[in-house]
């Protein structure tokens, strides 16, 4: 359109040069003469910003002064990944008059998002740092950029599903609470964590679903065969046959919660496997698919949801099994304990529907979370059967035993060696992932992976790993051995924003761990309770912490499986002891160098205009 032209030079402007820069809209454009022709391109480098006018032209190949980039003139394409392409403007020479065509890029949001998928493949921390800025200032959805890199993390890294994915989701679940302006930032540390862990990585190459049978009823094999076949295959440590199993029953068209089922059945069929990694990983790989979009009924994502899904099979299949630890075996055999309490779960299940038809409705959350604290194993399985049997439902205890993981970390002493954090943090991940998959499978109308059973009876696989996490809650004992005390919330006159902008400060400080506690209980005291309405700041800032510090995969787990709960527990005082023991972990672990920071701080001043070069 002619509306987009623009009269920028005339000829004569280049008799004694041969360059110029001009004003064009919100960008200055260099134009340049080289041989018989002009040129004209956006005069900051596009890898950060020095003016191109000070580069050197050669062979029609323009070279920056900085980094030495190097662009096609005519186009304004990249030599060096790095840089990115600069943008290049259509120009006619009309008589005497230069003109440019200032009409933004028709493609921008595809080229972000191409700029997004070779930043992940070069791994290249201030591309995917401007993608990110630049996708969500245009209003973009995270979603996009979300489902590029889940994609290729999970076609890129030979090993599958790991920490990189883990915490891209956990910061996607994390952007509701965050502040809109640190959303980009979530998202960057989501995708740098993808390709820093893929760089290097063989690829994976996937494995089809079986074939449809030619003269069977049904083309596909039934779920609940699937089902079988993939934890005999698990069992033996079969991982391509279990990964046809898995990819075949979504060809099959089988829901979010009956891979779950699927997948957790197998989880559970040992205990603790890989100090509770796969069920974490599991649980996080469905609630990226939930974000991505994958829907069974229309089809939408189902080859990402193959993929996804797939790649968690040789994390499960390779797992260690705690039934081959000595500390679960010795002094007691906590696997004989469990076992016994394994052939007890359907009559506890049968007695508590009983006990729920009847109008009895359990509250012994806070009570079953003290008992699983205690150093008698005996006793705290009883326990567990016992909330069961008492109307409890597999949601409830595993919520309950969810709770007790947290307050390991509310409780945990600064005695302690730094690396027991790691101990307390492994419980809470896979706490809340059985308490996750609880969810997941108990609130579906329909599984066919199950097609007799109740909600509750589809539970029972998932309840052993509930149960394995209140035994790795009892191994944790020791660290709590002395407590640290849980502060109470008091407000201290204080208003609510103020004790927030402390926060920062404590965090530039090593070790102010009790101290990160008492500004939560004080804040939430200030704030008026644990309701959304008054915790969404406190969480809002936790975030911001978090994003502050450059990536630690048990951190960022520690906060996003803390929201979590919350969301579960709004509005309870067991809600603030969760948010108490997510402040003292960050605090733990800050301050850290914050290169990663530095990096999106630069790309954000860039996504400005700003002159950096200059201070």
């Amino acid at each position: 359109m002619q509306a987009h032209w623009m009269r920028v030079a005339s000829l004569a402007d280049f008799e004694q040069t041969d360059r110029r820069v001009v004003s064009a809209g919100d960008r200055p454009v260099l134009l340049l003469r080289h041989g018989e022709r002009l040129y004209a391109v956006d005069n900051r480098c596009p890898h950060m910003g020095f003016p191109l006018e000070k580069g050197t032209v050669k062979d029609c190949i323009l070279t920056c002064h900085w980094h030495h980039a190097r662009f096609d003139l005519a186009s304004g394409g990249t030599f060096d990944q790095w840089a990115d392409d600069v943008r290049a403007y259509p120009l006619e020479v009309r008589g005497d008059e230069v003109w440019i065509n200032i009409a933004p890029p028709p493609d921008e949001r595809e080229r972000l998002l191409r700029r997004l998928q070779q930043g992940l493949e070069r791994n290249i921390r201030l591309v995917l740092a401007k993608s990110a800025i630049a996708l969500l200032d245009r209003g973009e959805e995270p979603s996009a950029a979300f489902r590029t890199a889940l994609a290729f993390g999970t076609s890129y890294r030979l090993a599958g599903w790991g920490q990189g994915l883990t915490m891209l989701t956990c910061f996607m679940n994390m952007m509701p609470h965050l502040a809109p302006e640190d959303r980009p930032r979530a998202l960057f540390q989501g995708l740098d964590a993808v390709a820093m862990e893929v760089s290097g990585a063989a690829p994976r190459f996937k494995i089809a679903a079986l074939p449809p049978a030619p003269h069977a009823e049904s083309e596909r094999q039934p779920l609940l065969t699937l089902k079988r076949w993939f934890r005999q295959f698990i069992e033996v440590r079969d991982d391509e046959g279990a990964e046809r199993c898995v990819v075949s029953a979504v060809r099959a068209g089988a829901t979010s919660a009956e891979m779950a089922d699927m997948l957790f059945a197998a989880i559970t069929d040992h205990r603790y496997i890989q100090i509770g990694h796969p069920a974490d990983f599991a649980n996080k790989a469905l609630e990226a698919l939930d974000q991505a979009g994958w829907d069974p009924a229309t089809g939408a994502e189902q080859e990402l949801a193959e993929s996804v899904l797939a790649s968690l099979v040789r994390g499960i299949a390779d797992a260690s099994r705690m039934e081959e630890s000595n500390a679960w075996r010795n002094p007691v055999d906590l696997v004989a304990i469990l076992e016994g309490a394994f052939e007890e779960l359907p009559a506890a299940l049968e007695a508590g529907a009983a006990a729920r038809e009847s109008g009895l409705r359990w509250q012994g959350r806070v009570e079953l979370a003290q008992q699983l604290l205690s150093d008698n194993p005996y006793a705290n399985v009883a326990a567990l059967l016992a909330a069961l049997r008492e109307g409890a439902t597999a949601a409830q205890v595993a919520g309950a035993t969810a709770y007790a993981a947290a307050l390991r970390i509310a409780r945990f002493h600064t005695a302690n060696e730094f690396g027991d954090w790691d101990t307390v943090l492994h419980t809470f991940t896979f706490a809340n992932a059985m308490h996750r998959a609880v969810l997941r499978v108990t609130s579906a109308e329909l599984d066919r992976m199950a097609p007799d059973a109740t909600a509750e009876e589809r539970a029972l696989p998932l309840l052993r790993g509930v149960f394995d996490a209140a035994m790795s809650v009892y191994l944790d004992r020791f660290l709590n051995t002395p407590p640290a005390r849980i502060p109470q919330p008091k407000a201290n006159g204080a208003a609510p924003e103020a004790l927030l902008a402390e926060l920062p400060a404590l965090l530039d400080r090593q070790q102010q761990v009790n101290q990160a506690g008492e500004l939560v209980a004080q804040y939430l005291a200030s704030a008026g309770g644990t309701e959304v309405e008054h915790a969404a700041p406190l969480l809002a800032a936790l975030g911001r912490g978090l994003l502050r510090e450059d990536r630690d995969f048990h951190t960022v787990q520690a906060i996003e499986a803390a929201m979590s709960q919350y969301q579960l527990l709004a509005g309870t005082p067991e809600a603030a002891h969760v948010l108490i023991g997510a402040a003292r972990y960050l605090a733990a672990h800050a301050p850290t160098v914050r290169a990663a920071g530095q990096t999106f701080q630069i790309a954000e001043r860039l996504h400005r205009g700003e002159a950096i070069y200059e201070e």
